[in-house]
């Protein structure tokens, strides 16, 4: 798998910067825009798409600080980058990554937080909050005639399905983790964003080796 994540972020890289669409000279401004709130007269499914792209990195943090401590290498950098720069970030930390079906390091801070129940509804609820505002308030044609012809659309657009796509292979890892490789409900946790918020909110706690507790 490590090749064919290679070969994906080499070609998402060609992709965005060779055949997306171009780029438009206003997309600076739109980007500050979006990041500070100033949403008036932008369709609101770009302004969903561009906070879930905030929300995607917090689903996978919440997994990294697990997965991270079995790996030979620091997972942090990776999750603080993701939120600039989305999957760009991550898949080379796919690339990297070795296998972790057991969970043997520290039940530090961060597992906390993220195994922290709390951490999951405020992720689940902020992750609809903006799933529901681009749904009922947006405009689909112009959302289409955006994703031709801007790039900052274009790829923010690949990027989130990229997300949704990779997110299931720290999945078999974590349902292992916590023994529940052969329940038949793990599978909804693979449905797009939805399933990932639910997973986090309903999986059950790590299985702890003797490593971990003592």
């Amino acid at each position: 798998m490590r090749i064919v994540f290679a070969v994906l972020w080499l070609g998402l890289i060609v992709y965005s910067f060779g055949f997306a669409p171009p780029d438009h000279p206003q997309t600076l401004v739109l980007i500050q825009r979006l990041a500070t709130g100033d949403w008036q007269g932008i369709n609101p499914l770009i302004v969903s798409l561009f906070n879930l792209m905030g929300v995607w990195p917090l689903i996978y943090t919440a997994l990294l600080v697990v997965d991270g401590q079995e790996q030979r290498f620091p997972a942090w950098p990776f999750a603080v980058l993701s939120f600039a720069v989305g999957v760009f970030a991550l898949l080379p930390y796919f690339i990297l990554r070795r296998p972790a079906p057991i969970f043997t390091g520290e039940i530090n801070r961060g597992v906390r937080l993220g195994e922290s129940r709390i951490t999951a509804t405020g992720i689940g609820l902020l992750a609809v909050g903006c799933l529901g505002y681009g749904l009922i308030a947006g405009n689909w044609a112009d959302f289409w005639q955006q994703w031709q012809t801007s790039r900052f659309v274009h790829v923010m657009t690949l990027d989130f399905c990229l997300l949704s796509l990779l997110f299931p292979f720290l999945l078999v890892d974590d349902w292992q983790r916590r023994g529940i490789e052969n329940s038949p409900w793990r599978w909804w946790s693979v449905v797009p964003l939805l399933g990932a918020l639910g997973y986090l909110l309903l999986r059950p706690p790590l299985i702890l080796s003797k490593k971990s507790v003592a």
